[in-house]
């Protein structure tokens, strides 16, 4: 699997999981749109991640390493809850964000390599 097709699978992840959090969510709040946020910014950046850019590439990862790391928290607090659909959420956009980030550095490794 290549850098952009894992960013893309995180992107979508972000949106779809997002809006689902937003529109399920009883108290409507803004902080349930930074995921789907973030995936937009994702998806526009998509195209830059596959022609390899490496400002874009590093501005993805950047963002996706910002995402991973403030899902722990939520993450945390839906395991001692015990709440079930929370606890599949955030494991689906921390494991798709974890794929994204290992791609994103195979690949500068990759081009390090190659050049």
């Amino acid at each position: 699997m290549k850098a952009h097709s894992a960013s893309l699978i995180n992107s979508v992840a972000l949106v779809v999981i997002g809006l689902w959090d937003y529109i399920a969510s009883q108290i409507l709040s803004s902080t349930n749109m930074v995921p789907v946020a973030a995936g937009i910014i994702l998806l526009f950046l998509y195209n830059g991640i596959k022609k390899e850019d490496k400002i874009i590439a590093h501005i993805a990862v950047v963002i996706t390493l910002l995402v991973f790391l403030s899902l722990i928290k939520p993450f945390a607090e839906a395991v001692e809850t015990n709440d079930k659909t929370v606890l599949i959420q955030n494991l689906i956009l921390m494991l798709t964000g974890l794929l994204s980030i290992v791609y994103f550095v195979k690949s500068f490794i990759d081009a390090r390599k190659n050049r």
